[in-house]
Protein backbone atom coordinates (compact mmCIF):
# COMPACT_ATOMS: atom_id res chain seq x y z
CA UNK A 1 0.00 0.00 0.00
CA UNK A 2 1.17 3.32 -0.84
CA UNK A 3 2.06 6.06 1.71
CA UNK A 4 -0.49 9.05 1.31
CA UNK A 5 1.23 11.82 -0.70
CA UNK A 6 1.47 14.25 2.09
CA UNK A 7 3.17 11.65 4.36
CA UNK A 8 5.72 11.13 1.93
CA UNK A 9 6.57 15.05 1.92
CA UNK A 10 6.79 15.44 5.28
CA UNK A 11 8.65 12.41 5.96
CA UNK A 12 11.36 13.26 3.42
CA UNK A 13 11.44 16.80 4.74
CA UNK A 14 11.85 15.21 7.96
CA UNK A 15 14.70 12.90 7.15
CA UNK A 16 16.70 15.16 5.06
CA UNK A 17 16.26 18.41 7.04
CA UNK A 18 19.92 19.38 7.31
CA UNK A 19 21.29 20.22 10.88
CA UNK A 20 22.61 23.95 11.52
CA UNK A 21 25.92 24.05 13.66
CA UNK A 22 24.04 24.65 16.11
CA UNK A 23 21.24 21.78 16.32
CA UNK A 24 23.89 19.35 15.38
CA UNK A 25 26.50 20.65 18.46
CA UNK A 26 23.22 20.33 20.78
CA UNK A 27 22.51 16.41 19.88
CA UNK A 28 26.11 16.20 20.19
CA UNK A 29 25.96 17.33 23.56
CA UNK A 30 23.27 14.88 24.79
CA UNK A 31 24.87 11.79 23.25
CA UNK A 32 28.04 12.40 24.87
CA UNK A 33 26.78 13.01 28.30
CA UNK A 34 28.43 13.74 31.64
CA UNK A 35 32.02 12.83 31.30
CA UNK A 36 32.82 10.38 34.26
CA UNK A 37 34.04 6.95 33.29
CA UNK A 38 31.07 3.96 33.77
CA UNK A 39 31.23 0.13 32.91
CA UNK A 40 28.91 -1.82 30.92
CA UNK A 41 27.10 -4.63 33.44
CA UNK A 42 27.67 -8.53 33.31
CA UNK A 43 24.64 -10.15 32.66
CA UNK A 44 24.84 -13.84 33.85
CA UNK A 45 21.62 -15.42 33.65
CA UNK A 46 18.54 -14.51 31.95
CA UNK A 47 16.85 -13.17 35.70
CA UNK A 48 19.59 -10.58 35.51
CA UNK A 49 19.30 -10.22 31.86
CA UNK A 50 15.39 -9.14 32.30
CA UNK A 51 15.84 -7.25 35.47
CA UNK A 52 18.50 -5.07 33.27
CA UNK A 53 16.37 -4.14 30.40
CA UNK A 54 12.99 -4.09 32.56
CA UNK A 55 14.66 -1.24 34.89
CA UNK A 56 15.65 1.55 31.70
CA UNK A 57 13.83 3.37 29.01
CA UNK A 58 16.50 1.94 26.67
CA UNK A 59 19.25 -0.54 27.23
CA UNK A 60 22.01 -1.86 25.24
CA UNK A 61 23.19 -5.35 25.43
CA UNK A 62 26.90 -6.66 24.14
CA UNK A 63 26.47 -10.62 23.48
CA UNK A 64 29.93 -11.65 22.72
CA UNK A 65 31.59 -15.17 23.22
CA UNK A 66 34.71 -13.93 23.21
CA UNK A 67 35.59 -10.80 25.13
CA UNK A 68 38.85 -9.92 23.23
CA UNK A 69 37.78 -9.35 19.47
CA UNK A 70 38.09 -5.64 18.07
CA UNK A 71 33.86 -5.00 18.69
CA UNK A 72 34.31 -5.73 22.29
CA UNK A 73 36.83 -2.48 22.61
CA UNK A 74 34.32 -0.61 20.16
CA UNK A 75 31.54 -1.64 22.38
CA UNK A 76 33.17 0.20 25.79
CA UNK A 77 33.47 3.06 23.85
CA UNK A 78 30.08 3.69 22.80
CA UNK A 79 28.90 3.20 26.94
CA UNK A 80 31.31 6.40 27.79
CA UNK A 81 29.45 8.29 24.47
CA UNK A 82 25.51 7.59 25.75
CA UNK A 83 25.74 7.71 29.42
CA UNK A 84 22.00 7.96 29.21
CA UNK A 85 21.61 5.16 27.92
CA UNK A 86 21.97 1.56 30.08
CA UNK A 87 24.84 -0.84 28.88
CA UNK A 88 25.42 -5.12 29.18
CA UNK A 89 27.23 -7.37 28.17
CA UNK A 90 26.70 -11.20 28.02
CA UNK A 91 28.13 -14.35 27.24
CA UNK A 92 26.20 -16.99 28.79
CA UNK A 93 24.41 -19.35 26.48
CA UNK A 94 20.68 -19.25 28.22
CA UNK A 95 20.94 -15.26 27.97
CA UNK A 96 21.46 -15.69 24.12
CA UNK A 97 19.33 -18.40 23.78
CA UNK A 98 16.34 -16.28 25.82
CA UNK A 99 16.86 -13.39 22.97
CA UNK A 100 17.48 -15.70 20.66
CA UNK A 101 20.57 -14.90 19.89
CA UNK A 102 22.93 -16.76 17.66
CA UNK A 103 26.17 -15.12 17.85
CA UNK A 104 28.15 -12.40 18.07
CA UNK A 105 25.61 -8.78 17.72
CA UNK A 106 24.53 -5.97 19.91
CA UNK A 107 20.95 -5.78 20.51
CA UNK A 108 19.09 -2.42 21.46
CA UNK A 109 16.25 -3.12 23.79
CA UNK A 110 13.27 -0.13 23.96
CA UNK A 111 10.62 -0.14 26.88
CA UNK A 112 8.24 2.88 24.72
CA UNK A 113 7.29 -0.15 22.20
CA UNK A 114 8.62 -3.17 23.60
CA UNK A 115 11.35 -3.91 20.49
CA UNK A 116 14.38 -5.68 20.26
CA UNK A 117 16.90 -4.30 17.76
CA UNK A 118 19.89 -6.57 16.79
CA UNK A 119 22.81 -4.68 14.74
CA UNK A 120 22.92 -5.81 11.03
CA UNK A 121 26.98 -6.13 10.41
CA UNK A 122 29.17 -8.08 7.93
CA UNK A 123 31.84 -8.61 10.38
CA UNK A 124 30.22 -8.46 14.15
CA UNK A 125 33.95 -9.31 15.06
CA UNK A 126 35.08 -6.19 13.90
CA UNK A 127 32.43 -2.95 14.20
CA UNK A 128 32.28 -0.26 13.16
CA UNK A 129 32.25 2.69 15.23
CA UNK A 130 30.74 4.97 13.54
CA UNK A 131 27.78 2.56 12.34
CA UNK A 132 27.40 1.34 15.45
CA UNK A 133 26.91 5.08 16.23
CA UNK A 134 24.34 5.57 14.53
CA UNK A 135 22.21 2.88 14.85
CA UNK A 136 22.18 3.71 19.11
CA UNK A 137 21.29 7.60 17.85
CA UNK A 138 18.60 6.42 15.29
CA UNK A 139 16.49 3.41 18.02
CA UNK A 140 17.21 5.43 21.42
CA UNK A 141 13.58 5.94 21.64
CA UNK A 142 12.07 7.00 24.99
CA UNK A 143 8.49 7.73 26.86
CA UNK A 144 9.32 11.04 25.42
CA UNK A 145 11.65 11.50 22.69
CA UNK A 146 12.80 14.95 21.36
CA UNK A 147 12.07 15.25 17.62
CA UNK A 148 15.68 16.09 15.71
CA UNK A 149 16.36 14.83 11.95
CA UNK A 150 18.72 11.99 13.65
CA UNK A 151 15.78 10.54 16.04
CA UNK A 152 13.20 10.67 13.58
CA UNK A 153 14.22 7.96 11.49
CA UNK A 154 13.98 5.52 14.51
CA UNK A 155 10.40 7.48 15.20
CA UNK A 156 9.32 6.38 11.69
CA UNK A 157 10.65 3.02 11.67
CA UNK A 158 9.14 2.08 15.32
CA UNK A 159 6.10 -0.25 15.18
CA UNK A 160 3.91 2.61 16.42
CA UNK A 161 2.25 4.07 13.86
CA UNK A 162 0.61 6.85 15.99
CA UNK A 163 2.88 9.85 17.13
CA UNK A 164 2.18 12.52 19.55
CA UNK A 165 3.46 16.29 19.16
CA UNK A 166 4.16 18.85 22.19
CA UNK A 167 5.61 21.72 19.86
CA UNK A 168 6.42 24.23 22.04
CA UNK A 169 9.67 26.37 23.27
CA UNK A 170 12.56 24.46 26.02
CA UNK A 171 12.86 27.98 26.72
CA UNK A 172 9.64 29.05 28.05
CA UNK A 173 9.10 29.36 31.90
CA UNK A 174 6.93 26.77 31.63
CA UNK A 175 8.71 23.68 30.33
CA UNK A 176 9.67 21.65 33.30
CA UNK A 177 6.33 21.48 34.68
CA UNK A 178 4.46 20.60 31.27
CA UNK A 179 7.09 18.16 30.59
CA UNK A 180 6.71 16.27 33.99
CA UNK A 181 2.64 16.19 32.68
CA UNK A 182 3.41 15.17 29.66
CA UNK A 183 6.03 12.48 30.77
CA UNK A 184 2.90 10.93 32.95
CA UNK A 185 0.44 11.24 30.08
CA UNK A 186 2.82 9.29 27.84
CA UNK A 187 2.87 6.08 29.99
CA UNK A 188 -0.40 5.90 29.66
CA UNK A 189 -0.23 5.20 26.19
CA UNK A 190 2.69 3.50 26.30
CA UNK A 191 3.19 0.80 23.13
CA UNK A 192 0.26 2.20 21.45
CA UNK A 193 1.20 6.18 21.22
CA UNK A 194 4.84 7.72 20.67
CA UNK A 195 5.25 10.68 22.62
CA UNK A 196 7.69 13.54 20.85
CA UNK A 197 8.78 16.82 21.81
CA UNK A 198 9.60 19.42 19.42
CA UNK A 199 11.51 22.26 20.35
CA UNK A 200 9.97 25.49 18.38
CA UNK A 201 12.81 27.64 19.51
CA UNK A 202 14.86 25.47 17.23
CA UNK A 203 14.65 27.42 13.72
CA UNK A 204 14.73 24.54 11.51
CA UNK A 205 11.47 22.96 13.36
CA UNK A 206 9.51 26.10 11.97
CA UNK A 207 8.51 23.74 8.66
CA UNK A 208 7.05 20.57 11.22
CA UNK A 209 5.20 23.56 12.53
CA UNK A 210 3.85 24.97 9.55
CA UNK A 211 2.99 21.47 8.32
CA UNK A 212 0.52 21.12 10.53
CA UNK A 213 -1.08 24.66 10.02
CA UNK A 214 0.14 26.44 13.26
CA UNK A 215 1.45 29.28 14.00
CA UNK A 216 4.03 30.73 16.79
CA UNK A 217 1.22 32.30 18.51
CA UNK A 218 -0.90 29.03 18.63
CA UNK A 219 1.88 27.51 20.83
CA UNK A 220 2.74 25.50 22.75
CA UNK A 221 0.57 23.16 20.91
CA UNK A 222 -0.43 19.03 20.32
CA UNK A 223 -0.24 17.46 17.13
CA UNK A 224 -1.00 13.61 16.71
CA UNK A 225 -0.25 12.02 13.66
CA UNK A 226 -1.09 8.59 12.26
CA UNK A 227 1.44 7.75 10.20
CA UNK A 228 -0.84 4.52 8.25
CA UNK A 229 -3.60 6.76 6.23
CA UNK A 230 -2.04 10.27 7.04
CA UNK A 231 -4.65 10.98 9.16
CA UNK A 232 -3.85 14.23 12.11
CA UNK A 233 -4.89 17.12 14.13
CA UNK A 234 -3.96 19.66 16.23
CA UNK A 235 -5.02 21.16 19.49
CA UNK A 236 -3.69 24.44 19.58
CA UNK A 237 -2.81 26.45 22.44
CA UNK A 238 -2.86 23.83 24.50
CA UNK A 239 -2.92 23.88 27.96
CA UNK A 240 -0.25 20.69 28.99
CA UNK A 241 -2.26 18.58 31.85
CA UNK A 242 -1.92 14.80 31.57
CA UNK A 243 -5.78 14.77 31.48
CA UNK A 244 -6.08 17.16 28.44
CA UNK A 245 -3.49 15.09 27.38
CA UNK A 246 -4.83 11.91 27.93
CA UNK A 247 -8.64 12.82 26.38
CA UNK A 248 -7.11 14.06 23.42
CA UNK A 249 -5.23 10.83 22.54
CA UNK A 250 -8.44 8.83 23.28
CA UNK A 251 -10.38 11.01 20.89
CA UNK A 252 -8.00 10.64 18.25
CA UNK A 253 -7.92 6.63 18.81
CA UNK A 254 -11.44 6.74 18.97
CA UNK A 255 -11.85 8.25 15.48
CA UNK A 256 -13.33 11.49 17.04
CA UNK A 257 -11.03 14.62 15.52
CA UNK A 258 -12.84 17.59 13.38
CA UNK A 259 -12.55 16.78 9.59
CA UNK A 260 -13.42 20.46 8.05
CA UNK A 261 -9.72 21.86 8.35
CA UNK A 262 -8.56 18.55 6.86
CA UNK A 263 -11.26 18.12 4.04
CA UNK A 264 -10.45 21.98 2.97
CA UNK A 265 -6.68 20.87 3.26
CA UNK A 266 -7.39 17.98 0.71
CA UNK A 267 -8.81 20.37 -1.70
CA UNK A 268 -5.80 22.59 -1.89
CA UNK A 269 -2.74 21.81 -4.17
CA UNK A 270 0.45 20.59 -1.50
CA UNK A 271 3.32 22.60 -1.31
CA UNK A 272 6.55 20.86 -0.74
CA UNK A 273 8.19 21.10 2.28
Amino acid sequence: MEAAPSRCLFLLFLITCELSPDTAAEIQDSSDGPSASQEPVWLTDVPAAIEFIAAAEVAVIGFFQDVEIPAVSTFHSMVQKFQDVAFGISSDPEVWAHYNITGNTISLFRLVDNEQLDLETEDPESMDATKLSRFLEINSLRLVTEYNPVTVIGLFNSMIQIHLLLIMNKASPEYEENMLKYQKAAKLFQGKILFILVDSGVKENGKVISFFKLKETQLPALAIYRTADDQWDTLPGAEVSEERVQNFCEGFLEGKWPRENHEAEEKTPKVEL
